[in-house]
């Protein structure tokens, strides 16, 4: 027994050797020679990451489910998001979160270095997406957010914050990068140039881009904190030398992303050299909504964005009953180009229980309607097989099935949204913000020139519906034009001020377009508590019973930023 004893005692004094010394081994296995460690990482590696990840992220909202949302475009297969705000509450900020964490390494870095560049470049973009999704979904996860290392209560399962103390922390953190980017470049020890893929390590656009965004959060807050967003505003224009702005309409200045397009992965979204069956490119068209505000204003920015029909339809009430087939098409040149024409007889329409006003028959730019039962047939579309085929409305333009083009950018802000925002503030708000006319002619102009057509400027401003009115509704309806595949933007200003005038479609959930989206699953599930005291505070609508996750967590319930605001409906 006793030498049985001795063998055990012995064993264990052995493993506990061995657990020690393979725990140390452990440790040493465990730091991959291939990765980062975030305590000496360089944080230029990580900033590429944040920069592109964002633009990626921005430019999938802004030209596909909020483009829909704003009736830029529509699509007519798999429309049920897109068209109709079927988002049944699985709408996830992780993604946003994860760049954040990876911003916070990068400023984190910034401090560990004394590099006063990538402090103020990281506090920039943590404002642009903090400001995104409290935008997106109202109270969130801010104050004790990107802290889950800590282990805490607070931070495990975070508080939502209320959104005006986010929309504060912002522009605290827009302050201090203002500062902190006031620096000629050569002052700055470690640049950034090789991978800044917005400004190419410029701190004074970062400084300029810093300033601006501080004017669209004031001008957020113009409703629910005027003084405080009167003072912010007038502020900064007061003092251009202290506050620098996006204001050079030859789009320089503008905070942007290009796209390499080496694979689908790094070009623009939907193309089709990486889609083979071009499905992702065919579904999505214009909508009618946008097509008809271009079109009555004879706006230049409509074919850079859009096709002609490939084939328009003609009534032609001349031709013996029965003989205006519908599917015959024939070949004719309209204005220099080959396409075609459907003649249709009256008594074919009213065989298909249709009149004259059921059908569009523009030669040139036809959009589909919002949210339609059977888009994909849309004005006697001969694509039986619903493939998205339509030769009757209006196609994107050619240049969006590209992996990428001088056109096809990121668009973060621009010096068109900052003129906009300082004529709404002067002519609207009348606070002192400089020349309201000469602001809106610039915002008019800027998205002119970098849509490639500023030489149609004086004539598109001379127009009776274009020329300066010193309303809202014009000042706000030609900022949602200039939001073409920015479209998240053009929603924060219709859920403030209500334009442009939106009717929800027929087969929409709701028949008013959404203010927010749902908190998601993950959220209900794992941080119930504070998703649920986040949902308490807000705004029950006589819409928020459509939808899926009930009146407390409905996109039809008004957050903090447009309560008691009477806005958008």
């Amino acid at each position: 027994m006793k030498t049985v004893r001795k063998s055990i005692i012995l064993s264990i004094g052995l493993l506990c050797l061995s657990v020690a010394s393979c725990k140390k081994d452990l440790i040493n296995m465990n730091e991959n020679p291939n990765g980062g460690n975030p305590a000496t990482v360089n944080p230029n590696l990580v900033l590429s990451t944040v920069l592109t990840t964002t633009g990626y992220q921005l430019v999938f909202l802004g030209y596909q489910d909020m483009a829909g949302v704003m009736q830029h475009t529509q699509k007519d297969g798999w429309t049920t998001t897109h068209n109709e705000y079927d988002w049944s509450g699985s709408n996830s900020w992780t993604g946003y979160y994860d760049v954040l964490r990876n911003n916070q390494l990068v400023y984190k870095r910034g401090v560990d270095l004394n590099s006063e560049l990538h402090q103020g470049v990281a506090l920039v973009m943590k404002s642009l997406l903090f400001g995104l999704i409290t935008d997106l979904w109202g109270d969130a996860p801010y104050t004790y957010a990107l802290q889950g290392e800590n282990g805490t209560p607070e931070t495990t399962l975070p508080v939502f914050d209320p959104q005006q103390t986010i929309y504060a922390g912002i522009l605290a953190d827009l302050e201090k990068a203002n500062t902190l980017l006031s620096k000629p470049k050569s002052a700055y020890a470690n640049p950034i140039d090789a991978v800044d893929v917005y400004y190419q390590g410029d701190p004074v656009k970062w400084r300029k881009m810093a300033n601006s965004l501080a004017l669209r959060y004031y001008m957020r807050l113009s409703e629910k904190l005027p003084a405080i967003a009167k003072a912010g505003i007038e502020k900064i224009v007061a003092d251009p030398a202290q506050y620098p702005l996006i204001l050079n309409i030859d789009g320089s200045e503008d905070a942007t992303m290009s796209f390499p397009g080496n694979s689908n992965a790094d070009s623009w979204p939907m193309n089709v050299a990486y889609d083979t069956d071009s499905s992702n490119y065919r579904r999505l068209k214009m909508c009618s909504t946008f097509v008809n505000a271009l079109q009555s204003r004879h706006d230049p920015r409509l074919g850079v964005w859009a096709s002609k029909v490939q084939c328009f339809l003609l009534v032609d009430d001349t031709k013996p009953a029965g003989t205006g087939n519908v599917y015959k098409a024939t070949d004719t040149v309209i204005a220099g180009e080959p396409r075609k024409v459907r003649y249709i007889s009256p008594d074919v329409l009213a065989s298909k229980g249709l009149t004259i006003n059921d059908i569009n028959q523009d030669e040139n730019y036809v959009g589909l309607p919002p949210a339609i039962s059977g888009p994909a047939v849309y004005n006697l579309s001969p694509d039986a097989s619903q493939a998205s085929r339509n030769p009757h409305v209006s196609w994107l333009n050619d240049i969006y099935k590209q992996p990428k083009g001088p056109l096809l950018k990121s668009r973060i802000i621009s010096a068109s949204e900052v003129h906009f925002i300082l004529s709404e503030a002067a002519a609207v708000k009348g606070w002192a913000a400089g020349d309201a006319e000469a602001h809106y002619n610039a915002g008019v102009q800027a998205s002119l020139n970098v849509w490639g057509v500023a030489g149609s400027s004086a004539a598109y401003l001379a127009q009776p519906a274009v020329k300066f009115n010193h309303t809202q509704e014009q000042i706000i309806l030609q900022k949602w034009i200039a939001s073409w595949t920015a479209a998240t933007e053009a929603w924060a200003d219709y859920k403030r001020t209500g334009y442009p005038v939106l009717q929800a479609g027929p087969y929409a959930k709701a028949p008013v377009v959404p203010v927010r989206l749902y908190y998601m699953l993950e959220e209900r599930n794992l941080n119930k508590a504070n998703m649920e005291a986040a949902a308490g505070r807000l705004e029950v609508t006589t819409y928020s019973s459509f939808g899926a996750n009930g009146s407390k967590n409905s996109p039809w319930s008004k957050p903090w930023i447009i309560q008691g605001t009477g806005k958008p409906w």
